[in-house]
């Protein structure tokens, strides 16, 4: 028999699926001024991820050791209501991923030690995230647990004030050549995992998949968006438990939130509750000017 409680389980996909067409938020590809040069990236979107890059393959591929600048914010990434405090946490989780990613290939070594590579990321805008729309969105699924128990459907988040991150970064050689730079956008949508009432949840979250993204193309030499990635190395799945980083010098921007942070953001809470950040040495500059090292 059909009742009405799975009638509508079965109409819940088509309302949803005209909101989710139109509920994502848009990331400008800015260019901040840190790189050596824009005009030779060549466009190379994701499925979700809007983006620029050039990469010299062989150069990177020869480069064995890399050292990681902290991440910085252009100045109009700064004209937010987003807390210091959570603009450091937002760039911390930049460096963080880009040190874990790296670390699959490179040898990672600390600021003060010569290196094939040196990287620098740029944050170049941040837009904040609604919590009063992430909090009502939480209530929602509470709700549809209690009215439709046992009836796996979604609950979309509402579309509007949904976040996003807006980042560039470069890679140079010993003698300041670059050798890799990508410009990357990328805004929440209505499908977004671990959304937080946070006016920086969003950009948190997005931190750490423009980290990916940046060390997949130094690891590979490739665009990142053609392939899927392999599987992570043992150590990767350590230090996404919250344990030690293969590398000594990620140490500096300290340890992912692990289980803590999975399930506070499964329920919404605010990063800064469970992710304690890096080191006083990690922390990003106040702002990025043009070709900035």
């Amino acid at each position: 028999m059909v009742t009405a409680r799975n009638r509508l389980a079965g109409l819940l996909p088509i309302l949803i699926l005209p909101l989710l067409v139109a509920g994502c938020a848009t990331a400008p590809l800015d260019e901040g001024g840190s790189l050596t040069s824009y005009g030779d990236l060549a466009q190379a979107d994701g499925i979700l991820t809007k983006s620029k890059l050039r990469i010299d393959k062989d150069a990177v591929l020869a480069a064995k050791t890399v050292r990681i600048v902290p991440t910085a914010f252009a100045a109009p990434a700064r004209l937010t209501s987003i807390t210091e405090e959570q603009r450091r946490l937002v760039s911390n989780a930049v460096d963080r991923s880009l040190c874990a990613g790296l670390s699959e290939r490179f040898a990672v070594v600390s600021p003060a030690e010569p290196a094939d590579l040196t990287v620098h990321a740029v944050i170049t805008n941040m837009a904040p995230t609604d919590e009063t729309a992430v909090a009502a969105t939480k209530i929602a699924s509470v709700a549809k647990s209690i009215l439709l128990p046992g009836v796996p459907v979604p609950t979309p988040r509402l579309p509007i004030g949904l976040g996003s991150l807006s980042m560039e970064a470069e890679a140079r050689g010993p003698g300041g050549r670059p050798e890799a730079a990508m410009v990357w956008g990328r805004g929440a949508n209505m499908l977004s995992g671990s959304a937080r009432v946070s006016r920086s949840g969003d950009a948190y979250e997005l931190a750490g998949a423009f980290g990916e993204d940046f060390s997949k193309l130094l690891v590979t030499g490739e665009n990142p968006f053609k392939s899927l990635s392999g599987p992570p190395s043992p150590e990767r799945f350590q230090s996404w438990a919250g344990g030690a980083p293969k590398h000594a010098a990620c140490e500096v921007f300290g340890r992912e939130p692990g289980i803590a942070g999975l399930v506070s953001g499964a329920v919404g809470m605010p990063q800064e509750w469970t992710d304690k950040g890096g080191g006083s040495t990690s922390s990003a500059p106040e702002t990025a000017g043009p070709n900035a090292r």
